[in-house]
């Protein structure tokens, strides 16, 4: 940690964005004022007000959400952190979904991470937690 506070390794800092995350606590004070956020089907997010707004739009489509941080694994390469995990939880209609025993769950995240702060984010999964998405993926009707 920091003077601040705050959590000073990269990997400390990408922990500390889940367990806020999870918990429901703030967390944009790990990201840098001019951070880039992507997220699937979501316009990019550019400056700490916008990533706000993103996190925004996400957050109502769950009533909850687990990171099983124990299990991820992570890749380190200058300042640049990949984290690959697995989550389970429910969204705000009820549904569950578990990595282990759905299709949905399942993300890959790539952050910049320089002076103590994320930079860029790059969040890679399916949005499909619900695995809903049948018209499309006619498939998983039968799963």
């Amino acid at each position: 940690m920091t003077d601040t506070g705050l959590p000073q390794s990269p990997r400390a800092i990408a922990d500390a964005y889940f367990k806020r995350m999870d918990a429901g606590q703030d967390f944009l004070d790990l990201f840098a004022d001019d951070a880039y956020v992507v997220f699937p089907k979501h316009a990019p997010a550019r400056g700490i007000e916008e990533v706000r707004g993103l996190f925004g739009d996400i957050f109502v489509l769950f009533t909850s959400v687990v990171h099983e941080i124990a299990y991820f694994n992570h890749i380190s390469q200058g300042d640049l952190l990949v984290v690959e995990g697995t989550t389970h939880g429910v969204l705000a209609d009820g549904t569950k979904w578990r990595a282990t025993e759905g299709l949905g769950g399942r993300f890959c995240n790539v952050f910049e991470i320089r002076d103590g702060k994320i930079h860029r984010l790059h969040i890679y999964l399916d949005p499909d937690y619900g695995d809903a998405d049948t018209a499309r993926y006619p498939w998983l009707s039968a799963a």
